[in-house]
């Protein structure tokens, strides 16, 4: 059992190339009808509406946010999946709806993609440029292509003809290539080959950390290509405070802090701390056996929540893309700004210290993740996806989060995206993975990365943005 799990962190850590996908087969046969069906008049088709049902859509994202939870990526890793495979259904839609801004442009390095055909219906385009990006990024092909044929007999079933579903899957899959391309030149590869963390004797720097005291994760992620910020070092949050176990010295409040409130937790503060637990590999021993249980990663519940608001608000295909691919990308850059500043501090965990210096038979709530402990990474991913959504959908957004309940977790009621975020990187605190310092700068250093996202990033053009300000009741995208 121990020989399969650690395979099964290798394969999380390595880029599995393909020669070629079935998706990217169809391209190399497509490409050729796209460029004939431009050139032959065809007459105007009417789209039945139940095609342009944004629940395909969400059901392509769901479709690879559950194969990355069983091949079991990384918070990072999942991160970026989710950015290229929202920004092609993203860019695949935006030409056949009026008042969608490309990212073209706006994305560091990101070229306009492929125009599409005069007959192209957006949302099955979407859908299918969703799926050719997940299934080149992830493992588990078989279950994306199996989603590609229940959206088709949808799409069939709704009445969208074949000559349409044929020539806008096509588009759709010409845009993923286009997105795919990019992607092979954010640094991705190189960092596969980068150094590994050394673990060394200086005195308050991470080590590995029980059970599986495994290797420490990503450390060369910072030196991917952010999507909308300059650099990885952005938002370099302040130093953390310096490691001294003296008491009353700022850095052993924290571990105190940390101590004392595991030791008393409330059924509240543990409940918090389940809900925002967020690891895709947590590992158990039973004696000398070892098994481990899948979750969604931080980005996945985000992007759950992404659902939840879209679909809340009634928003079309459209505003279900727009939500999608805002929350993405401020995801993925703030695994980028975190990452960095984690691998810069190399900050101790609570329980490293805990158990040396205080209680041996002391234990965390939530396990330890393998890597180091400042800032905390759903501080930050959480607030930066709240500043996108909050851009959208206002500031007193309230909703259910049902993300959990899959996993056995009962839904929690939030008054606003900020307020869930706030929550999240309390959990870290309740959980006993992190201090205080790391939490309150993790949020400041994510609120910066989201709402330089909110700044720069244009979606929709002002009048189409306004109405659907009015629909939903929220404050917009500026």
């Amino acid at each position: 059992m121990g020989r399969r799990i650690f395979l099964m962190q290798t394969n999380v850590q390595v880029m599995r190339l393909r020669p070629l996908t079935p998706s990217t087969l169809r391209v190399l046969v497509a490409l050729p009808l796209l460029a004939l069906a431009a050139c032959q008049p065809a007459g105007p088709e009417v789209v039945p509406p139940e095609a342009d049902d944004p629940e395909l859509y969400r059901g392509a994202v769901l479709r690879v946010t559950e194969v990355m939870t069983h091949d079991i990526f990384s918070p990072p890793q999942a991160s970026r999946v989710y950015a290229y495979v929202t920004v092609a259904a993203y860019e695949a839609l935006a030409p056949t709806r009026p008042g969608m801004v490309s990212l073209a442009g706006q994305l560091r390095d990101l070229e306009a993609p492929p125009v599409p055909a005069d007959d192209v219906h957006g949302p099955t385009a979407a859908v299918y440029a969703a799926l050719a990006v997940g299934e080149a990024l992830t493992f588990s092909a078989g279950d994306i292509d199996s989603y590609r044929e229940e959206a088709a007999a949808a799409l069939r079933e709704a009445g969208l003809s074949r000559r349409l579903l044929d020539q806008s899957a096509a588009y759709g899959e010409a845009v993923a290539a286009h997105v795919l391309a990019w992607a092979a030149t954010d640094g991705y590869a190189e960092s596969r080959s980068g150094p590994a963390y050394t673990v060394t004797g200086e005195e308050g720097t991470w080590r590995p950390t029980p059970p599986a005291y495994m290797d420490a994760i990503e450390p060369n992620w910072q030196t991917l290509r952010p999507f909308v910020l300059d650099s990885a070092a952005q938002f370099k949050p302040e130093p953390p405070y310096p490691y001294s176990l003296e008491p009353g010295s700022p850095f052993r409040q924290e571990v105190d802090e940390v101590y004392a409130v595991v030791r008393d937790l409330t059924d509240e503060q543990q409940a918090i701390a389940a809900f925002w637990d967020c690891n895709p590999y947590v590992m158990h021993t039973r004696g000398h056996a070892m098994f481990a249980t899948k979750k969604i990663t931080p980005g996945g519940h985000w992007m759950g929540i992404a659902e939840i608001a879209s679909r809340q608000a009634e928003s079309d295909v459209a505003g279900t893309a727009e939500a999608y691919v805002r929350t993405a990308l401020a995801l993925a850059d703030g695994f980028i700004s975190v990452w960095d500043e984690k691998y810069r501090s190399r900050v101790i965990r609570p329980e490293t210290v805990i158990n040396e210096h205080i209680d041996e038979d002391w234990a965390p709530v939530l396990q330890t993740p393998p890597f180091p402990e400042y800032s905390s990474g759903h501080s930050v991913v959480s607030a930066a996806a709240a500043e996108a959504l909050t851009a959208l959908y206002g500031d007193a957004f309230a909703f259910n989060d049902t993300s959990e309940i899959p996993y056995g977790l009962p839904a929690r009621a939030f008054p606003s995206f900020r307020a869930a975020a706030e929550e999240a990187a309390l959990s870290r605190i309740y959980g006993g993975i992190h201090y205080r310092m790391a939490a309150d700068r993790g949020l400041e250093q994510g609120r910066g990365v989201g709402a330089l996202q909110v700044d720069r990033l244009e979606t929709r053009a002002p009048a189409v943005a306004s109405r659907a300000t009015a629909r939903s009741g929220g404050a917009g995208t500026p």
